[in-house]
């Protein structure tokens, strides 16, 4: 994963790591779906007091996506 910190757009449903913009889509109150270009490559969930993130395939990290889950529940939150 590179260094850059996600930054969360919740008003957009959007996470932005690096150059990468990230589409969040809710399944539930605390579950995710994020999206590449329209395509799923992974959940992100809150649960038991901590944020996962869960790749579907190799387009994305499990770090990225636990990054992009803390944010992104960060600002839920805020």
């Amino acid at each position: 994963m590179s260094d850059a910190l996600p930054i969360a757009d919740v008003s957009a449903s959007t996470v932005t790591l690096g150059s990468t913009s990230y589409t969040i889509r809710a399944l539930s109150d605390d579950t995710f779906t994020v999206l590449l270009q329209g395509v799923p490559v992974g959940r992100i969930v809150y649960t038991f007091g901590a944020a996962n993130g869960v790749p579907e395939g190799d387009a994305i990290s499990e770090e990225a996506l636990t990054a992009i889950a803390e944010v992104w529940f960060a600002a839920v939150d805020a």
